[in-house]
């Protein structure tokens, strides 16, 4: 046996994303260069390790036990790292948050100046839609998640960041060329733009919806907010998203927000964790600095 450090985070990475796309755009590597690790690692192995049907990988029984092996393998490597940056007097280790996609906009600022005064922290953050942002939270595989809408079950502990506001939006030629729209009701054949089910902007879009009894006859789905964006601005249809990823837009005259009773819809963006966790000094050091600089953060940024 003589694979790598670097073949093990390469198999653990495409064991978590069950994808050779996935996993070479998480970890900033071409798709045949995580090929070429996957296949020199596997060729020291007479059992497979995994199988490819169409694009999408499966790990076999054994390839399962070897992921696990090689986890542990690199959280010990890591652990040796900040054992020898503590005696140093350095925070040092990795701080792993889950966001949902439109959390991109939000998190980076609370993250900034923290990363700026702890050289040795590493960040391992994922973007996705709020399913697997709970699913990583449930799995224990995150340090923290933000989300915009709390999470059923009370395992979870909270703290509000700052609001989140979502508006009726358009393309702007289209809403004045539409003279049905008033403050009291939405047009009945207007074209809806929806995120996918299960996204945290999906579930208030339809509670609204549902609250003021309008019923969408032509419904439009995409898989994130940006395409959303772009869909409205090229006039495909309207949308209720959040004005934190939209201000550009409605600066340059390329959205307009169209006023309408129940709106804005007003949530908060959250930062949660399991109940109990154990947090690593890395973890337990961002909590404490998101407690003392969230208010200042968000007059800077978010005012």
């Amino acid at each position: 046996m003589n694979y790598t450090l670097n073949q093990l985070q390469i198999f653990v990475k495409v064991a978590q994303t069950k994808s050779i796309t996935r996993a070479s755009e998480e970890l900033n590597l071409t798709q045949p260069a995580v090929s070429i690790q996957i296949k020199n690692f596997q060729s020291q192995f007479e059992l497979p390790l995994i199988e490819i049907v169409g694009k999408k990988v499966y790990l076999t029984d054994f390839g399962k036990e070897i992921a696990t092996s090689a986890e542990e393998i690199i959280e010990q490597v890591y652990a040796i790292n900040y054992k020898m940056r503590a005696f140093q007097g350095q925070l040092f280790g990795r701080l792993k948050i889950s966001i949902v996609s439109t959390g991109k906009y939000v998190i980076p600022y609370f993250l900034t100046d923290f990363l700026k005064e702890n050289q040795g922290v590493e960040l391992s953050m994922d973007v996705t839609n709020r399913g697997k942002v709970i699913e990583s939270l449930k799995n224990n595989e995150v340090d923290f998640s933000l989300v915009s809408l709390p999470i059923d079950g009370d395992q979870y502990d909270y703290m509000d960041l700052l609001s989140n506001e979502l508006f009726l939006v358009g393309n702007p030629e289209l809403v004045a060329q539409n003279p049905a729209f008033n403050q009291n009701q939405l047009p009945s054949n207007l074209p809806i733009i929806f995120r996918e089910p299960g996204s945290g902007t999906r579930m208030t879009m339809e509670s609204f919806l549902e609250n003021q009894e309008i019923h969408v006859v032509k419904k439009i789905e995409l898989m994130s907010n940006e395409a959303v964006k772009q869909a409205v601005i090229a006039g495909l249809g309207y949308s209720i998203m959040p004005i934190i990823g939209i201000k550009n837009e409605l600066q340059n005259g390329s959205l307009v927000i169209i006023p309408q009773k129940g709106l804005p819809i007003t949530t908060q963006w959250k930062l949660v964790w399991n109940h109990g966790k154990k947090h690593s000094p890395v973890a337990k050091a961002f909590l404490q600095y998101v407690m003392e600089h969230k208010d200042r953060i968000s007059q800077k940024y978010f005012k």
